[in-house]
């Protein structure tokens, strides 16, 4: 397993205690530079290795740097710290969005991005469990992540413990059947502690959600399987800590964040075919132009 990195710890902690002692325009303003960071990084990530889902990675990363940097509690110098909450990336093909996050949270060094999906890397094509501090299961074939959650949010109720489970959806991967199941679950035993962000760009591989397998109206779907639903935009940092920190009920609730694919580099967003095209050279000196602002 990667050594997490000391020196990327107290980066993280002093982030975080600025964020806590900010105000709401601060917050925002710091949250979307370090997104604006991992963009640049997962581009390198996916050039130098010559694959990876470039679109996702950018809808889903204003989501993921909000969770690690302004709300999880967690502690990546202790990450099996009892009544952590618990964070799954169902949609586990957008790992280089996740490697992103935890190396700048210091679950391990930054340096060792540079190894995405390079032979014998602990950095594999989908969040693996036991090579990364920080992972709490495996993921990747696309279902299974919020069946997960559900046992693990069961089981916090059970030992009555305090944590809350995450659990961040594709909206492409709502087509699988195992997902309603779980909702069911979740909502049958009340499972308040459970919180699903869904990152809603509206496109999957090859096309369209809703030209594939339409999804709307979405709101009411959660709805009718029992659970709180709110819409944000998810890019904007202080839209998705207001619906995380809002007004709680007895039930699971969900977090509809309308995205846009490939967020950021203006010729990635809303193109289908970005779900996991690499870019030449060319595109990707284009891309880290706008990066860069």
């Amino acid at each position: 397993m990667l050594p997490n990195s000391p020196a990327q710890i107290e980066l993280w902690k002093a982030f975080r205690k600025e964020i806590s002692q900010s105000d709401a325009a601060h917050t925002r303003s710091m949250i979307l530079e370090q997104s604006r960071l991992a963009r640049r990084e997962i581009l390198a990530m996916i050039q130098s290795a010559g694959m990876g889902h470039v679109g996702g990675d950018f809808s889903v990363i204003d989501i993921l740097t909000t969770l690690y940097f302004a709300e999880l509690n967690i502690d990546p110098s202790n990450a099996a710290k009892e009544n952590r909450d618990w964070f799954i990336l169902s949609k586990g093909h957008c790992a280089a969005a996740f490697y992103a996050t935890l190396a700048y949270s210091g679950y391990f060094d930054p340096h060792e991005l540079s190894t995405f999906m390079q032979p014998m890397s602990m950095l594999n094509g989908h969040p693996s469990k036991g090579k990364i501090s920080g992972i709490e299961t495996s993921t990747g074939p696309l279902g299974h992540g919020l069946p997960i959650a559900v046992g693990i949010a069961i089981a916090a109720k059970i030992q009555k413990q305090e944590q809350r489970t995450f659990v961040v959806l594709g909206d492409g991967e709502l087509q699988e059947g195992t997902n309603w199941e779980a909702a069911m679950t979740a909502s049958q035993y009340k499972l308040s502690n459970l919180i699903v962000i869904i990152d809603r760009n509206r496109l999957q591989q090859g096309a369209g959600t809703e030209d594939t397998n339409g999804l709307d109206p979405l709101d009411k779907k959660w709805e009718s399987f029992g659970w709180d639903v709110q819409v944000v935009d998810g890019h904007e940092p202080l839209e998705l800590l207001d619906a995380i920190r809002g007004q709680k009920s007895d039930r699971p609730r969900c977090i509809i964040a309308n995205t846009v694919k490939g967020k950021g580099v203006s010729f990635m967003e809303n193109r289908a075919e970005w779900h996991h095209k690499v870019p030449s050279v060319e595109q990707n000196g284009a891309a880290l132009e706008e990066l860069l602002g």
